[in-house]
């Protein structure tokens, strides 16, 4: 089995992040999903579980930063394309994200940054296959 990676995310409003990640594309397993938190699915492998400030303390051991204030962690995810880091970013920005600094175009390396509707901090990356096995 492939190790698989559940990264924990605080917002306020689980029913308003819900929407938002699944207007970029992503599913929700119902299954390990309640009123407090749900499982957004980006991959068979990633997972984001969103839980709401309550949920989130109960397994967290030091105080919540706020993300919209403090950025804890920035979430990169690799993309197939250029045209895919767009489309991703240019969906969380129709779903109420917001875009905090330009695009960084290395030629071999494209990205761009983009807050979920709390502030926490998502990257999606392309990088040229050819770059990555030279």
């Amino acid at each position: 089995m492939p190790q698989m990676i559940f990264v924990n995310i605080p917002v306020t409003d689980v029913a308003r992040s819900r929407k938002f990640y699944e207007a970029l594309g992503y599913t929700i397993n119902d299954r390990f999903s309640d009123a407090s938190s749900a499982c957004v699915v980006v991959s068979e492998a990633i997972y984001f579980m969103i839980l709401d400030h309550e949920k989130f303390a109960s397994f967290a051991t030091k105080p919540l930063a706020d993300p919209a204030k403090n950025t804890a962690v920035m979430i990169a995810l690799s993309q197939d394309s250029r045209a895919a880091v767009d489309a991703i970013t240019e969906a969380a920005l129709k779903a109420g994200g917001s875009e905090p600094k330009p695009a960084l175009d290395m030629g071999f390396m494209y990205g761009r940054t983009f807050h979920d509707p709390d502030g926490n901090v998502f990257e999606p990356m392309w990088m040229d296959p050819a770059a990555v096995n030279g």
